[in-house]
């Protein structure tokens, strides 16, 4: 219960801060939707500290439930600037008279297990310009993406992982 109660004052702010300068009938509106969100959402987050196979050291409460919302908003942070950097790649790219692309597809390796990691990390890639994610082997724990433009040397595995790192060890720190 006090997961919702927790998720319903996030979602709370974050509504406030979009619709700044409050307002009564925006706060009314926005107490609605955020208690509709926090009702559908609490299941998936309150799932995530309450696992009984996750370490010790991580384990569930509200530290561990703040320590994620913290890594949330970093993500959000790398996640908009990665993809500033992609759309001013693709931008270039495309006006570029020579048309540099070189169009491939990678297999990452990944260390999330969960699906709702798996997801995001899978999505943060499809939309940042430039990479679409094709498939994701759980089982083997790939990770299949086509990218607008190989870099030299992505055919080491080592430089092929920079794509989803950039990704991975935040989503880690929220989801595993």
């Amino acid at each position: 219960m006090i997961y919702k109660g927790l998720l319903f004052l996030l979602w709370f702010c974050v509504w406030l801060l979009l619709q700044w300068p409050p307002s009564v009938q925006y706060m009314v509106t926005g107490a609605f939707v955020s208690l509709l969100v926090s009702f559908f959402t609490a299941d998936i987050f309150s799932s995530l500290y309450t696992k009984e196979e996750a370490p010790p050291a991580k384990g569930g409460g509200i530290l561990s439930f703040f320590s994620r919302i913290f890594w949330f908003l970093c993500y959000v942070a790398v996640f908009l600037w990665e993809c500033l950097m992609a759309n001013i790649d693709v931008a270039w790219r495309v006006l570029h008279p020579g048309l540099p692309i070189r169009p491939g597809t990678l297999r990452l390796r990944t260390k999330l297990k969960s699906d709702i990691g798996l997801t995001f990390l899978a999505n943060s890639i499809t939309l940042t310009p430039g990479t679409t994610t094709i498939d994701i082997d759980k089982a083997n724990g790939y990770i299949y993406v086509h990218v607008l433009a190989l870099k030299e040397g992505c055919e080491k595995p080592e430089a092929r992982q920079c794509l989803a790192d950039r990704f991975e060890r935040i989503l880690e720190r929220i989801f595993e």
